[in-house]
């Protein structure tokens, strides 16, 4: 359960599964994107509350953000979020309203939506030939609404980023340039829901050590994983993360 209490209440199995949770997202944010997304359901666990473990979650994510543009600052493709950034804004707009739904609603749906997005990307790899195109739109708009009311915008982000047949640096530059700017935005939404607390920001500084250690082991990992393996492993994550959304 949430705490009152000025620091957080939580077991010695809550801290171990939360400084994993930490650790994991530092490692996705910095080389190996789509890790974290488990991230999601196991913070709810440990807070206790679907909507209330969003708000201890989004500092520390903010935290990674920081972190991956500083390790990725020199090949970040800025260009490719421009067409983007409207259709994100829309779906936050939809994302707070939302927020008001219950988690057993929410979570189906952002699944859903990232298996629809996963199924259009996966047949438009194997099917160029016969596939639509698909603009900024969907992903944008997608994403918005994923991120803001489930921190889940990471697989649809992925899936747009490897549309575009980015190298991996630019691949991971550009996405730790994204999350930064919209989980800033996220933060007086979360507020006036009262997502964020005294609480949970003393819980995000005691998680900032192993958010380092995880961006570390990150880093190391994109330069010693080759291209394919790279984006295979986005993929198959990205739909393993998924479905863990529907439980």
């Amino acid at each position: 359960m949430v705490s009152c209490e000025t620091v957080p209440q939580l077991t010695v199995l809550q801290w171990v599964l939360a400084v994993v949770c930490a650790f994991s997202v530092g490692v996705a944010k910095t080389g190996m994107p789509g890790l974290g997304i488990f991230v999601v359901p196991t913070m709810v666990l440990i807070v206790g509350d679907a909507r209330q473990s969003a708000g201890w979650l989004l500092p520390v994510m903010c935290t990674a953000d920081v972190v991956a543009i500083y390790f990725w600052r020199r090949h970040a493709a800025a260009g490719r979020l421009f067409s983007l950034t409207p259709w994100v804004v829309v779906g936050m707009v939809m994302g707070a309203f939302a927020l008001s739904w219950e988690d057993r609603v929410l979570r189906p749906v952002v699944g859903a939506i990232v298996l629809v997005m996963l199924a259009i990307f996966l047949y438009r790899r194997f099917r160029p030939s016969l596939s639509p195109s698909s603009g900024a739109l969907p992903y944008g708009v997608m994403a918005g609404f994923a991120t803001t009311v489930a921190n889940a915008a990471g697989p649809v982000m992925n899936l747009y980023l490897l549309s575009k047949r980015l190298p991996k640096e630019e691949f991971i530059a550009t996405g730790a340039w994204f999350f930064f700017i919209i989980n800033l935005t996220k933060v007086p939404i979360y507020l006036w829901h009262g997502l964020i607390t005294p609480v949970s920001l003393r819980f995000d500084a005691a998680m900032a050590p192993a958010v380092l250690a995880g961006a570390i082991m990150g880093r190391w990992l994109v330069e010693h994983i080759p291209l394919r393996v790279f984006e295979g492993a986005v993929v198959a994550l990205t739909a393993i993360s998924t479905l863990m959304l529907f439980r």
